[in-house]
């Protein structure tokens, strides 16, 4: 009898429990699932442009070179600012020997002083020479003036017979032979003057073409120390201290770190997509910088496709000399496409699992997505734009595959 007592009693233990976790679960089952919105992240269903993105790498660099040229063969004497510095306008990088410039001012100043000397002696023998001709013109004046009162003289003597008309005859010859010569002579005065003056006039201007060569080569001395014209980091110095630096010659490269380009490399897989003109956005924090592709560099090396690309931007507050950056080349592009922020909990192109926010609670809603990429996901089915989705702060899994969920403000 107490045998059969204790064999009822172990039936009906385990019955009595599994009874009630039975009804414990199918209460849970039956009774609505419910949570704080304050535990969730809620996402609105928004209108707009996703891209799927090429992942690159690149380097900012400065958009503008500048080169700095030798003014004058010289040795380089002193270099102030090496490579890799960074200089503001005006900063002096580099000092020339200055002592062959100075010996070629020096020469030129003894070739004025000459040319100076040279013209102020012309300008005296001009004046000179203009006294002599005005001279010999008045004394072929003074001798006409007096063979005509002589021809006056020997006419009266004519009436009384005191002359003969041979002698008159004669005087005239000489008065005209006379003025024929103040007219040669008057010629020949005005042909030297010219001379002079066209002797004067090229003095001058061989003066003024050395004193242009004198301010040039003044000039040069100014620049034989090399400034930077604007501020930016020096990229290299073509020469050494002592080294000879020809005329003209690229002394100096520097960046002018007013705009900047990015010099990006990309596995050459990805070759058929970077093309020039193709859309990028370079990543800087949480901003996304766009641009385009400009050149790309045909030779490939280490597997790899070097290209720049040029911003919309190119002065951003945030772009930094040689700082490394990502970039998101744009493969593929879809506009005007309902978009949900990305929270990397969706599976491309298959169905996945949301809550929409409908009047105080979350409906299970099943959508489909396309295009990914880190800042939106692309909805294809499932959501129209505006709708408002939760997500627990503990994960999809913490609502169970219910089929709605309430919710507590």
């Amino acid at each position: 009898m107490i045998h059969s007592k204790k064999q009822r009693w172990t039936i009906l233990i385990p019955i009595g429990i599994f009874m009630i976790t039975a009804i414990f679960f199918l209460s849970r089952r039956l009774m609505p699932m419910a949570i704080n919105l304050s535990d969730c992240i809620t996402i609105t269903v928004e209108v707009g442009n996703v891209f799927e993105p090429i992942l690159a790498t690149g380097t900012v660099e400065a958009e503008n070179e500048v080169l700095i040229r030798c003014p004058n063969t010289s040795n380089v004497k002193q270099i102030i600012k090496e490579p890799g510095s960074r200089v503001q306008k005006g900063d002096v990088i580099l000092v020339l020997e200055e002592d062959v410039i100075k010996g070629e001012i020096d020469k030129i100043n003894d070739q004025l002083d000459l040319r100076r000397n040279a013209l102020e002696k012309n300008k005296l023998s001009e004046f000179s020479t203009n006294v002599d001709l005005n001279y010999s013109e008045d004394v072929k004046k003074l001798n006409i003036t007096s063979l005509k009162s002589q021809l006056a003289d020997e006419v009266q003597l004519l009436e009384v017979g005191g002359i003969s008309p041979a002698k008159i005859e004669k005087t005239k010859q000489e008065i005209a032979l006379a003025e024929k010569d103040l007219v040669m002579l008057k010629q020949k005065n005005a042909i030297r003057l010219k001379q002079l003056k066209a002797e004067e006039a090229g003095q001058i201007l061989g003066i003024k073409i050395q004193e242009k060569e004198l301010a040039d080569k003044v000039t040069t001395l100014s620049q034989m120390r090399l400034t930077a014209p604007s501020s930016g980091i020096i990229l290299s110095i073509a020469n050494k201290v002592g080294e000879k630096a020809n005329t003209d010659n690229v002394l100096i490269r520097m960046s002018d770190l007013s705009t900047f380009k990015i010099a990006g490399s990309v596995e050459d897989k990805f070759a058929d997509f970077i093309k020039t003109g193709k859309k990028v956005y370079a990543v800087i924090d949480n901003e996304r910088l766009p641009g385009r592709i400009g050149n790309v560099t045909p030779v490939i090396d280490n597997s790899k496709i070097q290209f720049n690309v040029h911003l919309e931007e190119k002065n951003h507050p945030k772009l930094i000399p040689n700082q490394n950056i990502s970039l998101w080349i744009v493969a593929k592009e879809s506009e005007n496409s309902l978009r949900i922020k990305n929270l990397s909990l969706f599976v491309k192109e298959v169905p996945n699992v949301v809550y929409v926010l409908k009047e105080g609670e979350a409906v299970r809603c099943e959508i489909k997505t396309g295009i990914h990429n880190p800042d939106n996901i692309q909805v294809i089915s499932g959501l129209e734009a505006g709708e408002k989705i939760i997500f627990p702060k503990r994960g999809i899994s913490a609502f169970r595959n219910a089929s709605s969920v309430l919710i507590n403000n």
